[in-house]
Protein backbone atom coordinates (compact mmCIF):
# COMPACT_ATOMS: atom_id res chain seq x y z
CA UNK A 1 0.00 0.00 0.00
CA UNK A 2 1.26 3.49 -1.10
CA UNK A 3 5.14 2.04 -1.88
CA UNK A 4 5.87 1.46 1.71
CA UNK A 5 8.29 -1.43 2.54
CA UNK A 6 6.63 -3.70 4.83
CA UNK A 7 3.26 -1.97 5.24
CA UNK A 8 0.49 -4.47 4.92
CA UNK A 9 -2.18 -3.44 7.09
CA UNK A 10 -5.01 -5.01 8.74
CA UNK A 11 -7.66 -2.10 9.52
CA UNK A 12 -10.27 -3.17 12.16
CA UNK A 13 -13.10 -1.43 13.28
CA UNK A 14 -14.13 -0.60 17.34
CA UNK A 15 -12.83 -0.51 20.61
CA UNK A 16 -12.79 -4.14 21.56
CA UNK A 17 -11.46 -5.22 18.18
CA UNK A 18 -8.61 -3.09 18.57
CA UNK A 19 -7.87 -3.70 22.55
CA UNK A 20 -8.36 -7.36 21.99
CA UNK A 21 -5.60 -7.04 18.80
CA UNK A 22 -3.55 -5.14 20.15
CA UNK A 23 -4.08 -4.41 23.83
CA UNK A 24 -1.54 -6.38 25.61
CA UNK A 25 1.17 -5.44 22.81
CA UNK A 26 0.17 -1.67 23.44
CA UNK A 27 0.22 -1.78 27.26
CA UNK A 28 4.04 -3.64 27.49
CA UNK A 29 5.25 -0.40 25.64
CA UNK A 30 4.82 0.94 29.16
CA UNK A 31 7.95 1.95 30.89
CA UNK A 32 10.10 2.11 27.53
CA UNK A 33 11.18 5.21 26.26
CA UNK A 34 10.22 6.70 23.11
CA UNK A 35 13.80 6.73 20.86
CA UNK A 36 12.45 7.55 17.59
CA UNK A 37 9.82 7.93 15.27
CA UNK A 38 8.95 8.55 11.43
CA UNK A 39 6.35 10.04 9.01
CA UNK A 40 6.30 10.44 5.51
CA UNK A 41 6.91 14.17 4.22
CA UNK A 42 6.92 15.01 0.58
CA UNK A 43 10.64 16.46 -0.51
CA UNK A 44 9.51 19.37 -2.78
CA UNK A 45 7.65 20.99 0.42
CA UNK A 46 7.88 18.78 3.33
CA UNK A 47 4.61 18.06 4.03
CA UNK A 48 3.91 15.51 5.96
CA UNK A 49 1.68 12.63 4.27
CA UNK A 50 -0.88 11.90 6.93
CA UNK A 51 -1.97 8.84 4.80
CA UNK A 52 0.74 6.79 5.73
CA UNK A 53 1.60 5.13 9.06
CA UNK A 54 3.43 6.94 12.05
CA UNK A 55 6.00 4.76 13.16
CA UNK A 56 7.18 5.37 16.79
CA UNK A 57 9.98 3.58 18.18
CA UNK A 58 9.87 2.38 22.23
CA UNK A 59 13.74 1.04 22.84
CA UNK A 60 13.61 -1.31 19.76
CA UNK A 61 9.74 -2.09 19.62
CA UNK A 62 8.22 -0.53 16.67
CA UNK A 63 4.50 0.67 16.37
CA UNK A 64 3.04 1.79 13.52
CA UNK A 65 -0.48 3.21 13.39
CA UNK A 66 -2.81 4.47 10.60
CA UNK A 67 -6.18 5.58 10.29
CA UNK A 68 -8.16 4.81 7.12
CA UNK A 69 -11.77 5.57 5.60
CA UNK A 70 -14.04 6.98 8.51
CA UNK A 71 -13.45 4.01 11.73
CA UNK A 72 -10.59 1.95 10.43
CA UNK A 73 -7.64 1.71 12.37
CA UNK A 74 -4.66 -0.58 11.42
CA UNK A 75 -1.55 -0.71 14.52
CA UNK A 76 1.26 -2.89 13.16
CA UNK A 77 4.63 -4.30 14.99
CA UNK A 78 8.05 -4.21 13.51
CA UNK A 79 7.47 -4.69 9.49
CA UNK A 80 7.34 -0.63 7.88
CA UNK A 81 10.90 -0.41 6.65
CA UNK A 82 11.65 3.01 7.06
CA UNK A 83 14.96 2.98 5.73
CA UNK A 84 13.74 2.09 1.97
CA UNK A 85 12.65 4.65 -0.72
CA UNK A 86 8.77 4.42 -0.83
CA UNK A 87 8.06 3.07 -4.63
CA UNK A 88 5.40 3.37 -7.19
CA UNK A 89 5.69 7.83 -7.31
CA UNK A 90 8.59 8.01 -10.00
CA UNK A 91 5.82 9.45 -12.00
CA UNK A 92 4.03 12.04 -9.59
CA UNK A 93 4.23 15.69 -9.16
CA UNK A 94 5.27 14.83 -5.13
CA UNK A 95 8.00 12.23 -3.97
CA UNK A 96 7.44 10.77 -0.55
CA UNK A 97 10.29 10.12 2.02
CA UNK A 98 10.36 8.89 5.23
CA UNK A 99 11.89 11.69 7.85
CA UNK A 100 12.63 11.79 11.44
CA UNK A 101 11.65 15.28 12.49
CA UNK A 102 8.51 16.42 13.47
CA UNK A 103 8.22 19.71 16.05
CA UNK A 104 5.19 17.43 17.85
CA UNK A 105 7.02 14.53 18.84
CA UNK A 106 10.55 15.93 18.91
CA UNK A 107 9.49 17.20 22.58
CA UNK A 108 8.90 13.24 23.83
CA UNK A 109 12.15 11.66 22.58
CA UNK A 110 13.92 10.11 25.00
CA UNK A 111 10.87 10.10 27.84
CA UNK A 112 9.36 7.06 29.68
CA UNK A 113 5.98 6.44 28.65
CA UNK A 114 3.90 5.93 31.88
CA UNK A 115 0.64 5.66 30.40
CA UNK A 116 -1.06 4.13 27.22
CA UNK A 117 -5.01 5.19 26.41
CA UNK A 118 -7.19 4.09 23.98
CA UNK A 119 -9.53 7.11 23.05
CA UNK A 120 -12.96 6.65 22.13
CA UNK A 121 -15.03 9.80 20.36
CA UNK A 122 -18.76 9.28 21.73
CA UNK A 123 -20.20 12.53 21.36
CA UNK A 124 -23.73 13.61 22.13
CA UNK A 125 -24.70 14.55 18.82
CA UNK A 126 -26.85 11.45 17.28
CA UNK A 127 -25.84 12.31 14.45
CA UNK A 128 -21.60 12.67 14.84
CA UNK A 129 -20.18 10.26 11.51
CA UNK A 130 -17.03 10.00 14.45
CA UNK A 131 -18.77 8.53 17.02
CA UNK A 132 -17.25 5.11 18.04
CA UNK A 133 -13.53 6.21 16.09
CA UNK A 134 -10.74 5.66 17.90
CA UNK A 135 -7.20 7.55 18.95
CA UNK A 136 -4.26 5.71 20.57
CA UNK A 137 -3.16 8.11 23.34
CA UNK A 138 0.98 8.19 24.72
CA UNK A 139 1.48 9.73 28.09
CA UNK A 140 4.93 11.07 29.64
CA UNK A 141 4.90 12.94 32.67
CA UNK A 142 2.75 15.54 32.07
CA UNK A 143 2.64 15.87 28.64
CA UNK A 144 0.88 13.44 26.04
CA UNK A 145 -0.17 12.68 22.67
CA UNK A 146 -2.50 11.02 20.04
CA UNK A 147 -2.35 9.81 16.99
CA UNK A 148 -6.33 9.90 15.59
CA UNK A 149 -8.62 9.30 12.68
CA UNK A 150 -8.48 12.58 11.20
CA UNK A 151 -11.57 11.42 8.67
CA UNK A 152 -9.77 8.99 6.34
CA UNK A 153 -6.06 9.84 7.28
CA UNK A 154 -3.87 10.06 10.42
CA UNK A 155 -3.87 13.50 12.88
CA UNK A 156 -1.08 13.85 15.95
CA UNK A 157 -2.40 16.08 18.43
CA UNK A 158 -0.49 17.45 21.44
CA UNK A 159 -2.04 17.79 25.03
CA UNK A 160 -5.05 17.15 26.77
CA UNK A 161 -7.76 14.82 24.09
CA UNK A 162 -11.32 16.53 23.17
CA UNK A 163 -14.10 15.82 25.77
CA UNK A 164 -16.08 13.66 23.98
CA UNK A 165 -13.10 11.04 23.47
CA UNK A 166 -13.71 8.00 26.55
CA UNK A 167 -10.66 6.92 27.68
CA UNK A 168 -9.78 3.19 27.84
CA UNK A 169 -6.65 2.71 29.82
CA UNK A 170 -4.59 -0.26 28.72
CA UNK A 171 -1.51 0.80 30.90
CA UNK A 172 -0.46 3.12 33.93
CA UNK A 173 2.92 3.08 35.77
CA UNK A 174 2.51 2.80 39.25
CA UNK A 175 2.47 5.87 41.39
Amino acid sequence: MIGISGFEPIFLVGLEAIREEHGPRLAALGGRRLTGFALVRFVEDEDWFADCPVVLDFDGVRVEICHWKLDELSIGWNTVDTTAAISGWENAELTPEWSDTDERLESFLGQELDEVVLLEWRSSSRHDLADGTLAVEFVFGADRFHIANALDENSIDVGDAHPDFVRHRLYRRAD
